[in-house]
């Protein structure tokens, strides 16, 4: 976690960082999270729970809430704990304004004031955002404003409907003349701050798959020189030598066309395992790769040791991490390495290693 908290930075060495730490550090646990992002200048997350958990923990450093308050409740924990919320919408500068009035913004709150670029999620218009920024200006219960905007497709930066080059432009005509410090790139545009420059004019970068060691698009996450953070092991637990024509699992989906030896390893969905993992997912046994065979059950799946005939009982198994790489099990599945890393069940045990 820390090698990879410092290639973010010296892939952006005249921003701040911000370490994305939301769904519980994509699955690694806050705890984890400071102590591996210790170098981080502040901490970004969703969840108000797990934010003020942090400052229990004793982070001191700025946290940022990357969907802001949902509610007006809400403002009395911000100026509390003196967290950074993003501000995304009319309703919550309307609150912003009635907690003015009321006096209860009694110590200034440091915002991060969004724009909707195209990606159509949170955020003002362009043509919005002027005047929502003078609105948060003019409250003497505000603080810095930040600029932020969220790329859609940093992972393909021609991408032909949302180019990353067309949302550098509305962010950049919207914020003309406007102060406060800017924040645009995620992992994937952090990559691409060499490419473009100064036109993202980063003050501060929120990466987070980066972090964890999953490639966030276009390359692998070694080709990035990432390291994984999170492997998730398990062992044979029995063997079966099954014939052409036998059927193998739930629904006996799978038919082996020859002689067959297979293995059974402990894990399955109720681990965080993909159910919907295919034929041919990769696993490791024993350092070699092979392939899944069979539907993946609540507490098992069935792996192809035709080609290892050393593989037995106790055989040690990766199901991805070191050796194989999280994203090439979810590409295999159908998903990304960010759902597989915060889908890990809680009964699984977890080893600092």
């Amino acid at each position: 976690m820390q090698h990879n908290l410092a290639r973010a930075k010296a892939c952006a060495p005249q921003a701040r960082a911000w370490g994305v730490v939301k769904a519980n550090a994509y699955g690694h646990g806050l705890e984890r999270a400071l102590r591996g992002f210790a170098a981080a200048d502040g901490l970004a997350l969703v969840e108000f729970d797990n934010a003020v958990r942090l400052r229990e923990l004793g982070w001191t450093k700025p946290i940022l809430l990357l969907e802001g308050f949902f509610d007006p409740s809400d403002l009395e924990l911000m100026v509390r704990h003196r967290f950074n919320g993003a501000v995304h919408c009319v309703e919550q500068i309307e609150w912003l304004e009635a907690a003015q009035r009321a006096g209860r913004l009694t110590a200034p709150l440091d915002l991060h004031l969004k724009m909707n670029t195209g990606m159509n999620r949170l955020g003002f218009t362009p043509a919005a955002y002027g005047a929502a920024h003078a609105r948060l200006r003019a409250l003497a219960g505000v603080g810095e404003i930040t600029l932020m905007t969220h790329f859609a497709n940093a992972d393909d930066a021609a991408h032909p409907r949302l180019p990353m080059r067309e949302q550098l432009r509305r962010f950049h005509a919207a914020t003309a003349g406007l102060p406060g410090p800017r924040s645009l790139s995620n992992s994937a545009g952090i990559f691409r701050q060499a490419e473009f420059g100064d036109q993202l004019g980063n003050d501060w970068v929120r990466p987070g798959i980066m972090l964890y060691g999953g490639t966030p698009g276009g390359k692998s996450a070694a080709d990035f020189g990432l390291l994984p953070t999170m492997t998730l092991t398990s062992e044979i637990i029995g063997v079966q030598q099954i014939a052409v024509g036998d059927a193998v699992g739930y629904g006996s989906r799978f038919e082996a066309d020859g002689p067959m030896r297979v293995g059974v390893v402990a894990c399955g969905y109720a681990d965080g395992y993909p159910r919907h993992a295919p034929l041919g997912t990769p696993v490791l046994v024993d350092g070699v790769r092979t392939r899944l065979v069979g539907r993946v059950s609540m507490d098992m799946i069935t792996v192809d040791l035709t080609a290892l005939p050393q593989a037995r009982v106790g055989s040690k198994v990766t199901l991805w991490g070191r050796g194989l790489p999280i994203d090439d099990v979810a590409e295999a599945a159908g998903t990304i390495g960010y759902e597989l890393m915060c889908a890990l069940a809680p009964r699984v045990p977890v080893v600092e290693g």
